[in-house]
């Protein structure tokens, strides 16, 4: 199956929007479309995965390692997802412990702006 990733712009947070399956073949779509936003500058981002059946651990470490980089450069990745098969990916692997992961989009830029509130700071993207 193919693996459709977009971008956009929600309540001043960048969204990468993947639907379809991330494996060995498809994950580097995805670890390009974040590396595109890391390197204009956009640290807090939301991987919103509502639309992935499944996902491998080829495409956790794209997320882990893009997770690893934005956080030493203060900033954040949150993922969306309700899919139980890949919630439950992130259960196994323990990393529903490392990101925030939210049930909606909504929830999840709402998370970002109290993020932004709370710590005094508010980052413009270009």
């Amino acid at each position: 199956m193919n693996l459709s990733v977009t971008t956009t712009e929600q309540d001043g947070t960048t969204v990468i929007t993947a639907g379809g399956e991330i494996d060995v073949y498809t994950a580097p779509k995805l670890r390009d479309a974040l590396d595109q936003q890391i390197s204009a500058g956009r640290l807090d981002l939301i991987a919103d995965l509502s639309g992935v059946s499944f996902i491998d651990s080829t495409g956790l470490g794209v997320l882990v390692g893009r997770l690893r980089y934005l956080t030493t450069h203060e900033g954040s990745l949150r993922v969306v997802t309700q899919s139980e098969r890949v919630l439950r990916v992130f259960d196994i692997t323990g990393l529903d412990a490392v990101f925030p992961i939210h049930a909606t989009l909504e929830e999840a830029c709402t998370a970002a702006r109290a993020q932004h509130t709370h710590v005094g700071r508010h980052r413009s993207h270009p």
